[in-house]
């Protein structure tokens, strides 16, 4: 359930200049670039079979958020430095820098899918474009497979595996561009009321 925070880290193999760039994958590039803010539903099927819904806003470059629905009282923010992952069952917080999480693949100001990270594989499958990255310093991190709608072309889900070979997969619904985001969604506060904004 918690594997969200997990939305978070990549790996793998084989040397992608040696090829040509797929058009997908600069259709994806082009799509990640261009997203500035939006809103969402979502819903999470996690490893272990538990499905969970709720809010995701995202205002680039990074800040995003992951509000569940109640009873459930989890949720992730990245403030444009650290994504913050408050786990309510442990009453406690997991903080990395977005950079090091399967986060950065929507919330980096460069949207290419190389350098730091490398396409590890690209298909198309039942009207969804695939593509899966890693990654290209730590292979045995995990990876995250990207799911775009071809018409329009736009991003419909991820699904994260871990370096234990678990599996998380998020869903979007009704997905607003554009829209305004209030800043105040990107502000983490934890439990006793403190709060870090980064800018």
């Amino acid at each position: 359930m918690k594997k969200l925070a997990l939305i978070l880290i990549f790996a793998l193999f084989l040397p992608a200049a040696a090829f040509a760039k797929d058009a997908r994958v600069i259709k994806a590039e082009q799509w990640l670039g261009a997203l500035k803010t939006g809103q969402a539903r979502f819903e999470q099927l996690g490893y272990d079979g538990t499905r969970l819904t709720g809010n995701f806003y995202i205002s680039r470059p990074g800040r995003l958020r992951f509000e569940y629905d109640p009873p459930v009282k989890d949720f992730i923010v990245a403030d444009g430095v650290f994504l913050h992952f408050y786990d309510a069952t442990q009453n406690q917080t997991s903080t990395a820098p977005t950079g090091t999480t399967l986060a950065d693949f929507l919330l980096r100001k460069n949207a290419s899918l190389e350098g730091d990270l490398k396409v590890l594989n690209v298909r198309t499958k039942n009207g969804l474009v695939h593509i899966t990255v890693a990654q290209t310093a730590d292979p045995s991190a995990g990876q995250v497979d990207l799911r775009f709608t071809e018409e329009p072309f736009a991003l419909k889900s991820w699904k994260i595996i871990d370096g234990q070979g678990l599996a998380t997969e998020i869903t979007l619904a009704n997905l607003k561009l554009g829209v305004p985001v209030a800043p105040a969604l990107f502000v983490y506060k934890d439990p006793s009321g403190r709060s870090r904004l980064n800018d």
